[in-house]
């Protein structure tokens, strides 16, 4: 089969499209003939080596990070699936491999589509999910009635975030483009301000806790509008102690991870605040529960109209790069990749 891999860590997103074997699954595991995948930021973040000691990775390795697609195999002991099912997953931290006809998944990581989805849909929904409800439900811990700050949040992670935290009880506040605001008030919204035009934290405050996709430079802002108490949750700005002790590192990333995110802590603390930091995991039993929600309430992310073949997927990622997409960008291997 055909896979797009990285040799070697690198800024110039330097890629080989080479034959492979396909994989055998083990006992625990799904092989998914992979209809179709999508490409992420985590990607770029993947290749030029920012995430390794969060994602590390045995080179060469296949690149993608979620995919959508039919089990044609199963491990002797599985149990929750069978040839022919429709299933979608976020692979492993680790692993990577949904830039292939086909990859192997444990079955823990892997959930049935929702009903009526086509694949590519399907496909730009585990991560943008699993993100926004591990970082709700887990690190923020938000309750009914509570008001979510969402900075940023007008690209594929909004479209989902917002209608999750909507089905979760939340009010929820958005900034990003002027272009996507009818789309995002028609998600459920409950405000929407152009970060062109207008600054959130001239604007709104009180706020109990906030999910960062901007980073370092949008810290103390996102920080200020929270109310005394708030958390705020990044995607992008470090990792910290408590993040090394939940996820049981070793002892060197522990201090690397602890230096790393020291005076993002004590800015929090200063305030009677609490600064938090995720990187999403896989968790088939989470991606079912996104599933119901998805199903309820017809969460169907945008998906660029473009399709790009496993051989571009260098276009892709550059497109994902310059930012110039409208909606998820979609890889679908050519049929003879997957025979």
């Amino acid at each position: 089969m055909k896979a797009v891999q990285m040799d070697h860590y690198n800024k110039q997103r330097r890629i080989v499209l080479r034959d492979v074997p396909i994989p055998t699954p083990t006992g625990t595991q799904v092989l998914i003939w992979v209809k179709a995948a999508a490409v992420n930021p985590l990607d770029l973040l993947t290749l030029s080596g920012e995430v390794r000691l969060l994602q590390p990775a045995s080179l060469p390795v296949t690149l993608g990070n979620e995919c959508a697609g039919v089990i044609v195999q199963t491990g002797r002991q599985v149990s929750n699936f069978q040839p022919g099912d429709r299933v979608y997953t976020r692979l492993p931290v680790g692993q990577g491999g949904a830039f292939a006809g086909y990859v192997a998944v444990d079955q823990n990581a892997v959930a049935n589509m929702p009903a009526g989805y086509d694949f590519p849909t399907a496909a730009a929904l585990p991560l943008a999910g699993l993100t926004a409800y591990q970082g709700l439900t887990e690190e923020l811990n938000v309750q009914p009635g509570q008001t979510l700050l969402l900075p940023g949040g007008s690209g594929s992670l909004g479209q989902v975030a917002v209608p999750i935290a909507k089905a979760l009880g939340l009010r929820v506040l958005v900034t990003g483009s002027g272009q996507a605001r009818d789309r995002l008030l028609a998600l459920g919204a409950d405000g929407h301000l152009d970060y062109r035009r207008e600054n959130y934290w001239e604007t709104w405050s009180g706020v109990d806790c906030a999910m960062d996709t901007l980073g370092p430079g949008e810290f103390a802002h996102e920080l200020s509008v929270l109310k005394p108490g708030g958390r705020l949750l990044s995607l992008r700005t470090g990792p910290n102690r408590a993040f090394a002790r939940r996820h049981r590192v070793s002892p060197l990333k522990r201090g690397l991870f602890t230096l790393a995110g020291l005076r993002y802590g004590h800015a929090a603390h200063k305030q009677g605040k609490t600064y938090r930091f995720l990187f999403v995991r896989a968790d088939g039993a989470q991606l079912r529960a996104v599933t119901k929600i998805v199903e309820e309430h017809a969460i169907r992310p945008q998906v660029d109209e473009r399709v790009f073949s496993l051989a571009q997927a260098g276009e892709a990622l550059q497109l994902v790069a310059q930012g110039g997409a409208h909606g998820k960008i979609i890889l679908q291997p050519e049929q003879e990749d997957i025979k």
